[in-house]
């Protein structure tokens, strides 16, 4: 195994906290930076603020010992040889990404360097970002020999983060020096040998060595939001083309496993539903586009893809009120509140916009999510028209319809007879189409899902046009 690196992460959010525990658990000497001081008691106590599998485990497994967690930025940057910026990089109106986090993080950096650092930007950022943070340590009059800046962007999709990053497709490291470049092989070495996954105790994946690669700073910042774009690209083209399946009577689902069995496209992020959302694909997309405009470059085709994943909330939600003619009164339950399942994060989530736009039409909404209602609570307050259940039967009790608009295992092994018994009326509108629709006929549900034709109960009948 290689020689451990002593690395200060600089923020705890999903990005850094998974990087942070996954340095630690490949060999290295990690400590963790957040200027929030509960977020660090609560590390230090053993609290963890995120919902994630695998990394409780592997917390509780280096906390005290190989991963420390901090508020000093300062002491931690001394002791470091790497210093991972792991901040956030929120959108702004413009659709650029606001890097003011990060430009605050580089200059407080700048007070504490006495000896040679690898500055590694982490968060998603524009290109030339790493142009930006050179040029504000040298305005703090950093010597251009003590340091140097590499991109290293994360490949993370949340709820299988852990995993990802120890059994990842590939390591991206952008760097304009080999002394750079050599560091961070020196970090990842433990996965591109395959010496981690030989101990005991290394989380079992499809990973036996590491690919890595080395490209200038710039194109792997563009590598990183290149990639996110072009998975939301597809999300948005399935959907597109389920619209166009729905209206001929087509099955989407057919489509896809034939589109996705051709191997120059495959299978992935051809799952048709409620549309992506989240803490990266919304914001990477504007930020892409912001940046091509920026160079004076169109790209026309990033605008698109945004205008149809919007589009998808209003289909879904047509198709709700089609089920149930009006929705004024109506009880409603909802399935769902984190913009995909095994995760807790309800940002940009289009259950939370689907359950907005259902309360504007006067419905009453019983929600469940097997990890997401406290911060849905804080968004989506309890009121006489918003309610949170215990589990996915009691938010059934009585309603008018079950919506599924996130894609959790659970929700996709639901004991139907149950549910059936539960409800007002059987009908289920599924915005992941996790069932297939002769099975939910079968159990005496009218099911609605996304680019197939609708089942109706036989007793209720397709009802007439016009």
């Amino acid at each position: 195994m290689s020689v451990p690196v002593s690395i200060c992460v600089i923020g705890s959010g999903y990005v850094g906290l998974v990087a942070a525990a996954c340095f630690a658990e490949i060999g290295h000497s990690v400590v963790c930076v957040d200027n929030d001081e509960a977020k660090v008691k609560q590390l230090r106590d053993g609290g963890v603020p995120i919902f994630e599998e695998h990394l409780p485990e592997l917390l509780a497994r280096h906390r005290g010992r190989s991963v420390l967690f901090t508020s000093d930025l300062g002491d931690a940057v001394e002791k470091s040889e790497v210093v991972f910026i792991a901040v956030g990089t929120p959108q702004e109106d413009s659709g650029a990404a606001d890097l003011s986090y990060v430009e605050a993080v580089v200059a407080e950096i700048a007070r504490t360097i006495t000896s040679y650092k690898v500055i590694v930007e982490k968060s998603t950022v524009p290109v030339y970002t790493n142009d930006w943070i050179r040029r504000v340590l040298h305005r703090h009059g950093i010597d251009p020999e003590s340091f140097d800046v590499v991109s290293n962007p994360e490949f993370l999709r949340e709820g299988t983060a852990v995993m990802d990053f120890l059994h990842p497709d590939r390591i991206v490291v952008g760097a304009n020096n080999e002394r750079s470049a050599e560091l961070l092989r020196r970090i990842y070495e433990p996965l591109t040998s395959g010496s981690y996954y030989a101990q005991p105790g290394a989380l079992a994946g499809a990973c036996s060595a590491a690919r890595l690669i080395v490209t200038s700073t710039q194109s792997a910042e563009i590598i990183k939001h290149a990639s996110n774009a072009f998975l939301a690209m597809k999300i948005s083209f399935i959907n597109a083309v389920a619209n166009l399946a729905e209206a001929v009577d087509a099955d989407i689902e057919d489509i896809s496993a034939g589109i996705g069995l051709d191997g120059r496209i495959g299978p992935k992020f051809l799952r048709a539903g409620l549309g992506y959302g989240g803490s990266c694909f919304p914001k990477d997309v504007a930020a892409f586009h912001w940046v091509a405009q920026e160079r004076g470059v169109d790209f026309q085709l990033l605008e698109d893809v945004r205008k149809i994943n919007e589009t998808q909330r209003e289909v879904f939600f047509n198709k709700v009120r089609s089920a149930l003619w009006t929705l004024r009164g109506k009880r409603l339950a909802a399935l769902g509140l984190a913009f995909k399942g095994e995760t807790d994060d309800i940002r940009e989530s289009p259950a939370i916009g689907m359950i907005r736009m259902l309360l504007q039409a006067g419905a009453v909404v019983s929600a469940f999510d097997p990890a997401a209602m406290e911060r849905a609570r804080a968004v989506l307050p309890p009121t006489r028209y918003m309610h949170y259940a215990s589990d996915l039967y009691e938010a059934a009790k009585d309603a008018d319809a079950a919506l599924i608009l996130t894609d959790w295992k659970e929700f996709s092994a639901i004991d139907l007879p149950r549910l059936n018994r539960a409800m007002r009326f059987p009908i289920v509108i599924d915005g992941r189409n996790l069932y297939k629709p002769h099975e939910m006929q079968s159990h005496g549900f009218t099911y609605v899902s996304v680019g197939r034709p609708t089942a109706y109960h036989a007793q209720e009948g397709k009802p007439r046009r016009g």
